[in-house]
């Protein structure tokens, strides 16, 4: 168990955070392993965050237990879980530094589009195969790599424009499959020695009430706010994660 204080200073606000976007602000969620990763590598954040993400994952499905986009998910698990596949093939070969600035290059440029086009009557995209099938594909092996799959999912998913709780309800079965699947990999590359399990026991208390509370503020947000929020923190994050890259390779 980690016991240093400088760790959980940053480990409860990231725990927070975590939770709210297991109730339905998704984009939250890439804010989680970087926040932990100021007080430890983000390999081990990554390891000591996936059993609260699973258990997370728990409330959030029996919250959305009957609210889904059920075509959105037929396109998208396959594409996921092959995702995850390349992500374990290649875990030697791509660095973090690197998927992080292609995330974070992907959620600016995609952001700035949404605020370019948001005063204009901009339909609702149809559902696409072979662009569910892609952006899937990076969600889940950008979510294996770093947690950090919410920006490719928002890529096709947010387009549709689903209801706020449809859309929150969709993303959090697609990521509770992808989580529950990623455990496998995560556990022959020796993610959850010891340490890590008991660190995550001891945070796993605060995600539970922080779900919860997402849950409870996605079902009060007008759907033009949602949607507003869900494209700026994608923008803020990507920044961050650019800038981040950027000192990684200076």
């Amino acid at each position: 168990m980690i016991t240093d204080p400088w760790f959980y200073a940053a480990a409860i606000p990231a725990v927070i955070v975590l939770g709210l976007s297991k109730g339905g602000f998704t984009a939250l969620g890439l804010l989680m392993v970087p926040i932990m990763a100021l007080a430890i590598s983000p390999v081990q954040a990554a390891g000591i965050t996936l059993p609260i993400l699973v258990f997370s994952d728990l409330v959030a499905l029996f919250s959305y237990r009957r609210i889904y986009d059920a075509t959105t998910l037929k396109i998208m698990i396959p594409g996921a879980m092959l995702g995850i596949a390349i992500g374990w093939l290649t875990a030697s070969f791509v660095t973090e530094t690197e998927i992080r600035l292609i995330v974070g290059i992907i959620s600016v440029i995609f952001a700035v589009q949404f605020f370019v086009r948001r005063g204009k009557d901009v339909p609702a995209a149809p559902q696409n195969v072979a662009k569910g099938t892609f952006w899937s594909a990076i969600t889940g092996f950008t979510s294996f790599v770093s947690h950090a799959g919410g920006p490719p999912f928002q890529v096709y998913a947010a387009p549709l424009r689903l209801e706020p709780r449809l859309f929150a309800g969709t993303s959090v079965i697609l990521f509770a499959l992808v989580n529950a699947v990623k455990l496998v990999p995560y556990f022959f590359l020796g993610q959850f020695d010891t340490q890590n399990l008991a660190t995550a026991a001891i945070l796993l208390p605060i995600s539970i009430p922080a779900t919860l509370l997402g849950v409870w503020l996605v079902k009060r947000f007008d759907p033009r706010a949602f949607y507003d929020l869900i494209y700026a923190t994608i923008c803020l994050v990507g920044i961050y994660l650019i800038v981040e890259s950027i000192i990684d390779l200076a």
